[in-house]
């Protein structure tokens, strides 16, 4: 049976939680970077530019449940127990801590825009058009933060020291 692009799903909660496995599998820290809005429920002390990276490992969370909807968890943010709840639209990317590995996706507002004008696939269009909706696996540089679980710390200043690496979204 064929399904039109109305009746599919998305493909972002699938690829979010076949990273995370592959991240728990090889040993590192799962993190995802979200686009904060008012759909989701996060400690708003640590959203810098509209954004919070989140520790999503097993070790950091409490009933972590990667849903086709939502990314719901509990999580210690400074030693509060605090509940987190995310929409799987508003990540916009996850990668491992420990060596930058991961997906970006395009942010909610992005997607609104992309969604009100859907791209048709011909035979024409070929592999190109195809490419570029789809967001390729690669490596996707990172802050590296706290080993408290939850959300990454505040950025101190404006510039980063010590090399740092930081999130840059892949279009």
């Amino acid at each position: 049976m064929i399904h039109d692009d109305m009746e599919s799903t998305s493909t972002r909660p699938y690829l979010i939680r076949a990273l995370h496995e592959w991240c728990t599998d090889n040993g590192y820290s799962p993190h995802i970077a979200v686009r904060v809005d008012g759909s989701v429920n996060v400690p708003m002390e640590y959203v810098r530019n509209r954004e919070i990276v989140l520790n999503v490992s097993f070790d950091a969370t409490n009933g972590l449940r990667l849903g086709n909807e939502f990314i719901e968890f509990k999580a210690r943010f400074g030693g509060v127990p605090r509940d987190v709840v995310v929409p799987t639209t508003h990540v916009i990317a996850i990668y491992a801590r420990e060596n930058g590995e991961g997906m970006a996706f395009p942010p909610p507002d992005e997607l609104q825009t992309a969604t009100e004008e859907p791209v048709q696939m011909t035979p024409e269009s070929g592999e190109q058009a195809a490419a570029d909706r789809v967001p390729s696996l690669r490596s996707v540089p990172v802050p590296v933060g706290s080993e408290d679980g939850g959300a990454e710390p505040p950025p101190d200043g404006a510039g980063r020291s010590g090399g740092r690496p930081q999130l840059k979204r892949v279009k």
